[in-house]
C-alpha cells in the first residue's frame, strides 16, 4: 500500500473524482492543508456554503492525522524557493503549494494532484496526476 500526500485541491475533490487510480493507497495530508480548509467556512457567502465547508474541514480533521511542517520541511523549503526563483516563479505567490511541496520532499511522499501545473520547477518533487472531475 503506497502512501502518498494528497494536495488541498485534490481533497477537496475527492467525493467527486471520477477516476481514483492515480489516488495513493495510504492517502496523508498535510497541517497546511486543514489551514487552507479553515479559511473556507469563514469566508463562505452564505450559510449553506458555510456549513458544507465546515462539514469538509470536520470530515478531514477526523478521517485523516495531518504531517506537520517541521524542521526537515523548512529545509525543503528552502530549496523549493530556490527552484522556483531560478525557474523564474514567484514562490510568495504560490506558498501554500511551496509548503506543501517541502513536506512532501521531506517525508519522501509523492504529490498526488489535480492541479499538476502548480508543482512545475519543483526539483525532485514527483507529481501523481489526479484528473479533475470538471476537465
Amino acid at each position: 500500500m503506497a502512501r502518498g500526500l494528497l494536495d488541498t485541491s485534490t481533497l477537496i475533490l475527492l467525493g467527486r473524482l471520477r477516476e481514483t487510480d492515480p489516488l495513493p493507497g495510504e492517502p496523508v495530508i498535510i497541517a497546511i492543508t486543514l489551514a487552507e480548509l479553515s479559511v473556507g467556512p469563514l469566508v463562505a457567502s452564505t450559510d449553506d456554503e458555510r456549513a458544507a465547508r465546515q462539514a469538509h474541514l470536520q470530515q478531514a480533521e477526523a478521517d485523516f492525522k495531518p504531517l506537520p511542517f517541521d524542521a526537515a520541511a523548512a529545509r525543503s523549503f528552502g530549496q523549493v524557493a530556490a527552484g522556483l526563483r531560478r525557474a523564474g516563479r514567484k514562490p510568495a505567490a504560490r506558498a501554500y503549494d511551496a509548503m506543501i511541496s517541502a513536506i512532501a520532499l521531506a517525508n519522501d511522499l509523492p504529490l498526488h494532484t489535480c492541479n499538476p501545473r502548480d508543482f512545475i520547477g519543483i526539483e525532485g518533487l514527483t507529481v501523481v496526476a489526479v484528473p479533475h472531475p470538471d476537465h
